[in-house]
């Protein structure tokens, strides 16, 4: 492991990234605000556990393949890009809700997905992006000392770490977004914020179609 001022470093950068907004923050708002901050919690856990995928890709060196095959990468970004694009469409074809106080108490009450299904969601929204996995091959390996006795233990302990950092920010974009459920203007406005949200994720799944790393 790093010394103690490096990883501290770590720690602290590992924080202010976790505080970008994109689309596993916009995941967890979208679902607890529709299903309540239980759903969100269950995302944000959705999220971590993809993003342990990337983990162990990236010390078995699979990460290290997207990095310079760009076949590879390109395989990934478009499976990553079609996922976000389904997502926004799907959000943006819901049916409107009936604006009553019956069908807002239902909705609060009984959430529209099932956490499993939150879960998932989360789970591959993580998987399939591409850029989190160039993400960690390009951040972790700046804190391995280059004498390390096992690089691939260490690059698993500090991915790990980075994960374990983000919870507490995923869980207070949960529950900051649960709140507001409650709020009446909000759960009125929640078929308009569908569309935002598709909007949204159609955006970040047409970026990442048009991302473009040079292979090195």
């Amino acid at each position: 492991m790093p010394d103690t001022q490096y990883l501290l470093l770590f720690i602290a950068t590992g924080w202010l990234l976790n505080l970008t907004p994109g689309p596993d923050v916009l995941y967890i708002v979208t679902n607890s605000l529709r299903s309540g901050t239980k759903a969100g919690l269950v995302a944000g856990l959705g999220i971590t556990a993809g993003g342990f995928v990337h983990i162990f890709a990236a010390a078995l060196g699979v990460s290290a393949l997207l990095s310079t095959s760009a076949t590879a990468f390109a395989t990934l970004k478009w499976i990553g890009a079609a996922y976000l694009l389904w997502v926004g469409a799907k959000l943006l074809l819901a049916r409107a809700p009936r604006a009553t106080a019956e069908m807002i108490a239902l909705a609060q009450a009984r959430p529209a997905t099932s956490l499993a299904g939150v879960f998932l969601g989360g789970f591959w929204t993580n998987v399939l992006n591409p850029k989190v996995a160039i993400f960690f091959l390009a951040f972790v390996p700046q804190f391995i000392a280059p004498d390390a006795p096992n690089k691939a233990w260490t690059f698993v302990l500090l991915g790990t770490l980075f994960k374990l950092n983000s919870l507490p920010f995923n869980c207070g974009w949960a529950l900051a977004a649960g709140w507001m459920a409650h709020c009446g203007a909000v759960q009125r406005g929640l078929h308009w914020l569908d569309r935002l949200a598709g909007v949204m994720f159609a955006g970040f799944g047409i970026k990442l179609a048009l991302t473009e790393i040079a292979p090195r």
